[in-house]
């Protein structure tokens, strides 16, 4: 399926990582958002459960190991042209999560990778529902 113009929406899955008191932002390298932050993910592929897209996104993405905690938040991100023709469409999952292990060693879909304490993520010029699902997983996580 493409994902430019789709014919119908794209599952994508998000991860919001944590690891000492941090979490995991991603500048991203390709589009929709080429150069903007968000946090890791992808496309669920075929045959895919959404654990095991979430789990294979981040390690290609990150080269991180995780643990899912649980889902934050569904969203719709939808993108459309100058004629108004929807150029993007992605129903998303994002997950709260745990890094368990690896180096983070961002591939070349991430132009760049940092740990931020949570109260500095505005300094990252997030769109707003990401940083609201970054606060949302903050608190998933400080219940568990």
């Amino acid at each position: 399926m493409e994902r430019e113009y789709p014919s119908r929406p794209i599952l994508g899955v998000g991860a919001v990582i944590f690891h000492n008191q941090k979490v995991l932002l991603v500048k991203r390298g390709k589009e929709p958002g080429y150069g903007k932050w968000s946090i890791p993910g992808g496309a669920v592929e075929s045959g895919e459960t959404l654990d095991e897209g979430i789990l294979r996104e981040v390690k290609e993405e990150t080269g991180l190991d995780i643990e899912i905690g649980g889902i934050v938040k569904v969203l719709d991100s939808i993108s459309r042209d100058e004629n108004d023709r929807v150029k993007y469409h992605y129903v998303l999952i994002d997950f709260w999560c745990r890094s368990l292990s690896g180096e983070l060693s961002p591939s070349s879909e991430i132009l760049d990778a940092r740990w931020v304490l949570p109260a500095e993520k505005s300094n990252y010029d997030l769109p707003k529902v990401t940083a609201e699902v970054i606060d949302l997983a903050l608190s998933r996580l400080r219940a568990s």
